[in-house]
């Protein structure tokens, strides 16, 4: 395997085990009660502390496919899978090139409803890199949230009890907004319309799917609590030590051990992979310079910060058709 594809898979692996750790953190119950809360009418009046034992089980990461006969349930189980805490082990694929192979829930978990008697909803917590990847995000949330509901079948209810399917929520946090839009918050739900009036209104029985796209674009700043958190948390150009004194002095986010393990990881691997891009990038411009021939190397030495050597290894590389 040639230097540049050695650096190139690393470099890809890096990214999947930094979007892995994101959604470690967002995972913690702290930070979920936070989401609840802001995007799930059923929490709104409750505090974080008072969120927090809703959630039942430990949140699954990346282990649940989202396509009919991938999932790791079976409907043999006497409880289903989210009930049963198990262990984060962490995503599964993560050495799969991105795009590629089965698409996992990122974070599926359960919580009791407060306002219910042992009511459960099914709620689904997605991070989105890129705001507008080729089609509309809500969309994608209402498959999401399709597959949530079907896989309720002989598991939440049967073919004749349909009144027992759980309510599911498909949350979209999508980061690097455009400006024109900036902070946002939308839901997407089931409303009654009627067109010859007659039939009462029951919305427990059609109010099952919500899909909430939270837009962030750090860069803009917003008066709503939940944006500035959630903009602090996953921020990658504030460093680890502002970031943990933010969220402990301004959002009260008690910092202990596993949470602030979790965060400064995601803090390196941040690093890592900005500091990786930032290097092809120089590397790019130096093979275009090469390849121009009407640029001294010196004037690419200083162009591209690089040393003899270095310039000299990419030129090799360049030689043999490796970049």
């Amino acid at each position: 395997m040639n230097n540049e594809l050695s650096k190139e898979l690393s470099y890809a692996k890096e990214k999947i085990q930094y979007d892995t750790q994101c959604k470690r953190v967002l995972s913690q119950k702290q930070i979920l009660a936070w989401i609840l809360k802001r995007t799930v009418k059923e929490f709104t009046d409750l505090s974080i502390r008072q969120i927090i034992p809703h959630i039942e089980g430990t949140p699954e990461i990346s282990s649940i496919s989202v396509y009919p006969g991938n999932s790791k349930e079976s409907l043999e189980d006497s409880e289903p899978a989210y009930n049963r805490a198990e262990k984060i082990s962490g995503m599964p694929n993560e050495d799969k090139i991105p795009e590629e192979g089965t698409v996992y829930f990122d974070i599926r978990f359960r919580v009791s409803v407060p306002q219910g008697n042992k009511v459960q909803m099914i709620i689904n917590v997605e991070a989105q890199k890129s705001f507008y990847p080729g089609y509309e995000i809500v969309t994608r949330g209402i498959f999401y949230s399709a597959r949530m509901i079907s896989a309720q079948s002989s598991v939440d209810f049967t073919a004749s009890d349909y009144d027992s399917i759980r309510k599911v929520y498909s949350i979209w946090l999508c980061m690097n907004a455009p400006k024109k839009i900036g902070n946002a918050i939308s839901e997407y739900s089931f409303r009654k319309r009627d067109l010859l009036p007659g039939l009462p209104d029951h919305p427990q029985a059609y109010d099952k799917i919500s899909v909430i796209i939270i837009a962030l674009n750090e860069k803009i700043s917003s008066e709503d609590l939940f944006i500035g958190m959630i903009n602090t948390l996953l921020s990658t150009e504030i460093p680890y030590h502002i970031k943990k004194k933010r969220l402990e002095k301004d959002y009260h986010i008690q910092m202990h051990s596993d949470l602030a393990k979790e965060v400064g990881l995601m803090c390196n691997l941040s690093d890592y992979v900005e500091e990786q891009g930032i290097q092809k990038g120089i590397q790019n411009v130096v093979v275009n310079l090469l390849k121009l021939g009407t640029v001294s190397d010196e004037d690419i030495m200083k162009a591209g910060n690089l040393s003899p050597e270095e310039l000299g290894r990419i030129k090799e590389e360049v030689k043999n058709s490796k970049v």
